[in-house]
């Protein structure tokens, strides 16, 4: 059966992906990182996402694969991204379809002396 955690920003499943399709899995998640490209990445902050996701799967060991804990690792990411919003490691992508700032207004830098 598959499982899955959707947030705006973090889509998890119990699945692997061959042909764009996805098949589930007991024993496989799969990442799904800004799915609608609201936010501007570089290798950099995507690798800390990643580390962020195997550091959660790795918390999780030995427990089975449950809504529960697939949701919190999907949510603690969600949060972790947001953090990288404020520090300025990514930014909003201006030219996404989606333009809603789901995770706060932008911060603008005042020119005025």
């Amino acid at each position: 059966m598959l499982l899955k955690s959707t947030t705006r920003h973090i889509h998890i499943f119990t699945a692997t992906v061959e042909n764009n399709e996805l098949l589930p899995s007991e024993n496989v998640l799969t990442l799904d990182v800004d799915p609608d490209n609201e936010f501007i990445w570089n290798e950099d902050t995507l690798q800390q996402v990643y580390r962020k996701f195997d550091e959660g799967v790795e918390a999780y060991s030995g427990a089975d694969l449950t809504d529960y804990n697939i949701r919190r690792i999907g949510s603690d990411l969600e949060h972790f991204v947001r953090s990288l919003l404020q520090k300025g490691e990514i930014s909003y992508n201006l030219e996404s379809r989606v333009m809603n700032y789901s995770m706060g207004l932008p911060q603008v830098v005042s020119t005025e002396k």
